[in-house]
């Protein structure tokens, strides 16, 4: 995949295009993502140990991975990615737009 987790990214289609976000976590077999802020779902949840009181709780839900894009650290805007193999063996994912390393 071409996002990790920790990533910022911007979603690039669908009902919350244009909306900037950190990556929670990524589900690589389902090519999926969860980002922070983005596909707020309701839940009717019952009372439990954690949610004492019940009621619809809203969470963010994950969407496929094609649907968002890195942002460029140079210019802050979306990028795509290319991967670099460095001299000493490491392989970086770097940003199409500045060149500049995603990887920190």
């Amino acid at each position: 995949m071409h996002v990790k987790k920790g990533d910022k990214v911007m979603v690039i289609s669908g009902k919350d295009k244009g909306k900037i976000g950190t990556v929670l976590a990524a589900y690589p077999k389902k090519s999926r993502v969860l980002v922070e802020g983005v596909n707020i779902v309701k839940k009717h949840q019952k009372p439990s140990p954690q949610y004492p009181q019940g009621g619809i709780i809203e969470k963010e839900a994950p969407i496929h991975v094609s649907k968002v894009m890195p942002i460029d650290p140079k210019t802050g805007k979306p990028t795509r990615v290319g991967y670099q193999i460095l001299p000493d063996g490491r392989k970086v994912r770097i940003a199409k737009r500045s060149g500049e390393p995603l990887d920190r």
